[in-house]
């Protein structure tokens, strides 16, 4: 891998991840912008204990351009773009349109592929490896940040899930706190140590699920993807691997090695849920990574959560009352049975 940074017309970074080292890039952003001004506030909800970011700022970001006029494609003559040379393999750049921004964190964007109408699923495992690479440089990156707790790298794919940018891209969210879920569940881990003497929930938990073998959707050397025993969306799968590790970067070499192809397996098994010719599934892709500073750090375990809000051809799951009002979920889908769905849509060996 090869990794070149550069600033663009307004001041963020931008950093090209190639996989050839011969690769030059010194494309000059030669755009007339004017610095981006944020004007993000953190707040705390003193009922709930969790955050909100206010940033109206986002009011104006870019909304589902044509793809003649979007920002995520290679600049080319006569139209420059938040890119600025005329091809790439990966690149990472700060968001104009930030959630978090100077003391309260930081947000990039992520683009997998130069190609607008492709998908993550359509990546090779190669490409798919450089991402892995570049989701794991930025994790080290934005760690060291002053005031950084938390990494988020994600992907929201599909209009339904209210994506604003059709190319195919993630996100990295570097929060200046630890989430809400994450705190939950490094709560969850320490009353089970507690109850148990010193057991390790996450642990116990992948070992039940691939002992039980109902909600196993894929198996492979060092990674087991599994839809969970409570799954609160219609089809949601979490992928673990085999040694817990904290974050992206204590993967070892044969988890790094084996992971693209699993993951493309799981996206690719995600668009064909509901059949040949049906518009792609929908989906968040969420990678959870330990706190930085927290002492229980070392107890967590880095996974990845994917799931679709689609809970049938045609119809989506809506946080209703129930969900929105007191975050009870109501899942039409058996966990089960949409185990069984995505192992039928394997991919054929």
């Amino acid at each position: 891998m090869k990794k070149t940074s550069t600033r663009l017309a307004d001041g963020r970074e931008l950093v090209y991840y190639d996989s050839r080292d011969d690769v030059v890039r010194d494309a000059v952003d030669r755009r007339p912008l004017q610095p981006v001004a944020t004007t993000v506030e953190i707040r705390e909800d003193a009922l709930l204990g969790d955050r909100v970011a206010v940033a109206s700022h986002r009011q104006g970001r870019t909304h589902l351009p044509p793809p003649d006029a979007c920002p995520l494609c290679p600049s080319r003559e006569g139209r420059a773009t938040e890119i600025p040379d005329s091809d790439y393999d990966v690149v990472v750049f700060e968001n104009r349109f930030p959630s978090l921004a100077g003391d309260a964190g930081r947000c990039e964007v992520v683009c997998f592929t130069p190609d607008h109408d492709a998908s993550f699923a359509d990546l090779t495992e190669e490409r798919a490896a450089l991402v892995l690479e570049a989701w794991t440089d930025r994790t080290a990156e934005l760690a060291a940040l002053p005031g950084v707790e938390q990494v988020f790298c994600f992907e929201n794919r599909g209009a339904e899930i209210g994506v604003t940018l059709g190319h195919p891209h993630g996100q990295i969210y570097a929060y200046p706190f630890t989430t809400p879920r994450t705190a939950l569940m490094l709560r969850s881990q320490e009353e089970y140590a507690a109850r148990t003497g010193g057991g390790n929930l996450f642990d116990d938990l992948v070992r039940r699920e691939r002992a039980d073998g109902a909600r196993v959707v894929l198996d492979a050397r060092h990674w087991t993807a599994f839809v969970p025993y409570a799954a609160h969306w219609p089809y949601e799968v979490h992928l673990y691997p085999r040694r817990r590790v904290p974050d992206l970067r204590a993967l070892d070499d044969a988890a790094r090695a084996e992971l693209p192809g699993v993951y493309l397996e799981l996206l690719r098994r995600f668009d064909r849920i509901f059949g040949d010719g049906r518009p792609p599934t929908p989906y968040i892709a969420a990678w959870h990574q330990a706190p930085l500073s927290d002492p229980r750090r070392d107890a967590f375990a880095l996974h990845l959560e994917l799931f679709t809000i689609r809970r049938t051809s045609g119809k989506l799951k809506f946080l209703a009352g129930s969900e929105s009002g007191m975050s009870v979920f109501v899942n039409d889908v058996p966990p089960e049975a949409a185990a069984r769905r995505l192992r039928e849509v394997a991919s054929a060996s």
